[in-house]
């Protein structure tokens, strides 16, 4: 029996369209960030990139359970000594959804060159519209 390794000539990358609306943010980052890393695919290997590319759009009309928008943090160090800053969820979900999507879904990919390849196929939409029509995305649903 022989076992074939995936290279980046065979890979053929898809794209696929995901509704947010309504649904847990967590729920969502995990279905996205195993579709970026390939995880879905037969041929998924660690250590080749072989993902898709996914588009997410209503990224305004997800939803934080329990008490996670009021207790829930954003902490970002700037560098220097003291200077942690910290943001509550609630405010980033009414300043920049968006964000808060793709900080759900970086921290759910391989923190390495894999990971931050990963994330320039993640395309992220705070409507129901998207640009992308012409790639002829697949709807995803969960």
């Amino acid at each position: 029996m022989v076992t074939s390794m995936p290279n980046l000539k065979e890979i053929k990358r898809k794209w696929y369209v995901i509704d947010a609306a309504n649904c847990p943010l967590g729920r969502i980052a995990t279905k996205v960030a195993g579709i970026l890393c390939g995880k879905h695919k037969v041929v998924f290997t660690p250590h080749v990139d072989c993902g898709d590319y996914v588009i997410v759009v209503n990224c305004s009309k997800v939803v934080l359970t329990g008490k996670k928008l009021t207790q829930k943090y954003y902490y970002h160090h700037t560098g220097y000594v003291g200077h942690l800053k910290s943001t509550r969820y609630d405010s980033i979900m009414k300043n920049s959804p968006k964000l808060a999507m793709k900080l759900a879904v970086k921290g759910m990919i391989p923190h390495n060159s894999l990971g931050r390849k990963a994330m320039t196929r993640l395309k992220l939409y705070d409507h129901s519209e998207h640009e992308n029509i012409a790639q002829c995305p697949e709807i995803l649903t969960l």
